[in-house]
């Protein structure tokens, strides 16, 4: 971060399908969905995900990292873990890590409150959650950052 200059984010919703990505920044403390990165049977798509943050120029990457409910680490917590330290690696970024638990569920229950009250039409899909899940990773780690400051 620079000298209380705004910070540009992106948010990773780590999957083994797919990678919801959002963007946000430290003057707001908001964040947008940007895309879904849907993976093959290799793993993950770099090719995509680097042209992700290519586009967006971010000075710092959030990846959530699930634990189990007692805050116990799960079997995708180291998986999740990797592909950051990797992220970072081949983008050169600061990668940071977000507690991302119930972000899922959270965001679920956000698009179908959405859908309920007219301001979505479509019905909710998976990319629709992994997208909005990125959101709240990020918003999260964002808030906790900006109180921090």
């Amino acid at each position: 971060m620079r000298d209380g200059a705004p910070t540009l984010a992106l948010g990773f919703d780590f999957g083994l399908r797919r990678i919801g990505v959002a963007a946000g920044d430290t003057l707001t403390g908001k964040a947008n969905p940007i895309t879904v990165v849907t993976l093959g049977t290799a793993g993950d798509d770099w090719r995509d995900i680097l042209r992700v943050v290519n586009d967006w120029r971010p000075q710092l990457l959030v990846v959530g990292i699930p634990y189990n409910e007692d805050g116990s680490e799960s079997p995708m917590t180291e998986r999740a873990r990797a592909f950051a330290g990797e992220l970072g690696t081949k983008t050169g970024l600061q990668v940071t890590h977000s507690d991302e638990r119930y972000s899922s569920s959270e965001a679920e229950g956000q698009l179908r409150d959405a859908r309920r009250s007219g301001r979505r039409t479509r019905r909710v899909r998976k990319e629709d959650i992994d997208r909005t899940a990125a959101c709240i990773i990020l918003e999260r780690w964002l808030e906790s950052h900006m109180t921090k400051s």
